[in-house]
């Protein structure tokens, strides 16, 4: 029997990113909705501004996914 635990289940540098980039867009999706249904305009445009921030976030996760799985490089 080998070093490694034959019950470990390994997380690859793949997975990571698809569950980063997927948590990402919840998050786009959150607060956009957020900045639709509250009628404070200050706390509607941070939402707002989140949204934006985060959906750069799932746009620069998702160029990331896609070289992973180009190169096959991350453990996918």
């Amino acid at each position: 029997m080998d070093s490694m635990n034959r019950n470990e289940i390994e997380i690859t540098t793949y997975d990571r990113l698809l569950r980063a980039w997927e948590n990402s867009m919840e998050m786009v999706r959150d607060f956009e909705m957020y900045s639709k249904r509250i009628e404070d305009e200050k706390i509607k445009e941070v939402f707002k501004q989140f949204a934006e921030d985060e959906g750069m976030h799932a746009t620069k996760l998702r160029e990331l996914l896609l070289d992973c799985r180009k190169e096959k490089g991350c453990g996918h």
